[in-house]
């Protein structure tokens, strides 16, 4: 009677689960199975350290709506993996991490990297489980994707044995599972449908916040249909851009802080009222606002601010109930009105104090000029990772996105590290695009050795380091050739200090393929423009 070995079972199971992305390190007990998942068409990519492979394998999550997978050894790497699995948790993307374990025989006996790994997994999945049988493990991973993306989605642990990856059992014991399709898409109640456009027609300062759930659900048609429709005002979270262009007539990012203070109605589209939206609290929003909420967890629904009306379904199939109830009776806020002209002047303000910034040319640069030369250059259809304090935050401002989950960037968990690992994923995913990777000097140290994964496996990737020689407030080997890493593996550099240099470096590395880092830099005291409200993250 013929066997199969556990390895090749896992695979098998994971590729049935339409698995194609693996992202991890390789050593004891999970060699393996990197082994037979390449065998079954599913792409291995090793890393230099875990958490940067636990963080792409999250990214592939948010891109492809399925999730990626980290494969991390038993012990300390599997407890490296769990920053990925946090990253995932706080952000709700799906990934599954698979963590080997000592030889289940060898449990309690103080066995090589014996760990409570299932236990340290827990508080940050939504499913976590060791199989109890080979046989079984289809199961089990079934199980694992099928909690990662239905409802809201997740990370999910599977903590597989030494014994169970390398033994043999018959094959006619083994049971696969089918494939977990696409998750349901819940609508909402058509009572609070209704309810939610009488408020929204009864508002004066109605806006709308399109977050990273609306994004994630694949609803930006939707979401076009409906601000269209209603000519509402929208305001993108930090990755909820790009589902609109930002150049779009009814965006009002350019007065995000007076938007938000002033408006007395607004329509959460898969936004959370956490610390990037202020809590929705006073001074930051009227005392007296009136919420809307959009989201696929009935718990989120009037958390923290109480909802005035709660949409509990998927984006995408809420905004087309919206929008079908328009269709029958159809409303747009009127085109001239008070609200409007406060927006449209406070943008005109805001914009008005960063145009010095983007046009001044002392060297060493600002962050506000050196940006300008990334919005002039880089391609519209750019997939954008960005990640550092002022890096990112002022990038957010100067850096348009023009396509839905084209933006990746600390995100809900304002995880440092994560640019290395997002970029990788999302060159993955997306092979024809040009992914460019904008980050801190201090993020860039998180995992700044993983550009090596990028040349190693050709991927087109052009990393930004933003290099004003600090990070945390402590100061950093001044003018630190950071360029120099990638050229150590076969990757072009760039060390530019003036605009001109920058902008014909960043033109050079995005009609190259080859993968490369280029070392912008910045004047150490330069600073974002003052802002009306900082971040709440004391």
């Amino acid at each position: 009677m013929p066997t199969v070995d556990g390895a090749t079972i896992i695979a098998r199971s994971l590729r049935d689960q339409g698995v194609e992305h693996m992202f991890g390190v390789l050593g004891v007990p999970v060699y393996p199975i990197a082994g037979a998942a390449k065998k079954e068409g599913i792409k291995f990519y090793s890393f230099r350290n875990e958490q940067a492979a636990s963080y792409a394998a999250g990214a592939v999550g948010y891109l492809t709506g399925r999730p990626g997978v980290c494969l991390a050894v038993s012990g300390p790497g599997m407890i490296h993996a769990i920053a990925g699995l946090a990253n995932a948790w706080s952000n709700c993307w799906p990934m599954l991490l698979i963590g080997g374990a000592n030889d289940s025989y060898q449990n309690g006996l103080g066995a090589f990297q014996e760990a409570p790994q299932v236990e340290a997994a827990r508080p940050f999945v939504k499913y976590a489980a060791r199989p109890d049988s080979m046989a079984r493990m289809p199961f089990f991973i079934e199980q694992a994707i099928r909690h990662s993306m239905a409802g809201r989605p997740g990370a999910t642990y599977i903590d597989l044995p030494g014994d169970f990856i390398s033994g043999e059992i018959d094959e006619e014991s083994v049971r696969y599972s089918q494939k977990y399709e696409e998750p349901p898409r819940p609508f909402a109640d058509p009572t609070a449908v209704e309810q939610a456009l009488d408020l929204l027609r009864s508002a004066e300062n109605p806006l709308v916040v399109v977050g990273k759930g609306a994004a994630y659900a694949r609803a930006e048609d939707e979401v076009k249909e409906f601000i269209e429709t209603t000519q509402l005002p929208f305001l993108p979270s930090p990755m909820g851009k790009g589902l609109l262009p930002d150049d779009h007539p009814l965006s009002v990012a350019a007065a995000r802080s007076y938007a938000l203070q002033n408006a007395d109605v607004i329509f959460l589209v898969g936004a959370r009222l956490n610390w990037i939206m202020h809590f929705g609290a006073p001074p930051r929003f009227r005392a007296d606002v009136r919420t809307i909420q959009l989201d696929i967890s009935a718990e989120e629904i009037g958390n923290g601010v109480p909802a005035e009306v709660g949409l509990v379904g998927d984006a995408r199939s809420v905004l087309s109930q919206l929008n079908e109830s328009l269709r029958n009776k159809p409303w747009q806020y009127p085109a001239e009105t008070t609200w409007r002209v406060g927006i449209a002047k406070k943008a005109q303000d805001n914009q008005a104090g960063t145009e010095p910034l983007l046009n001044d040319d002392a060297v060493p640069m600002g962050y506000y000029r050196a940006l300008r030369e990334m919005r002039d250059r880089l391609p519209k259809d750019v997939i954008l990772v960005s990640e550092g304090a002022n890096t990112m935050d002022i990038a957010r401002a100067v850096l348009p996105s023009f396509f839905p989950r084209h933006r990746l960037d600390a995100g809900s968990f304002g995880t440092m590290g994560v640019g290395t690992g997002f970029a990788i994923a999302s060159s993955v995913v997306h092979p024809d695009k040009k992914v460019v990777a904008l980050l801190g000097d201090s993020a860039f140290g998180f995992s700044g050795m993983e550009v090596e994964v990028a040349c190693r496996f050709n991927l087109p990737i052009v990393f930004v380091v933003f290099n004003n020689n600090m990070g945390g407030g402590q100061r950093y080997v001044v003018n630190a050739h950071y360029e120099q890493i990638i050229e150590a593996f076969g990757g072009k550099g760039y060390y530019v200090n003036t605009p001109e240099e920058f902008g014909t470096a960043l033109t050079d590395a995005i009609g190259d393929p080859t993968p490369s880092l280029i070392n912008v830099m910045i004047d150490p005291k330069a600073q974002r423009r003052p802002q009306q409200f900082e971040w709440l993250t004391r």
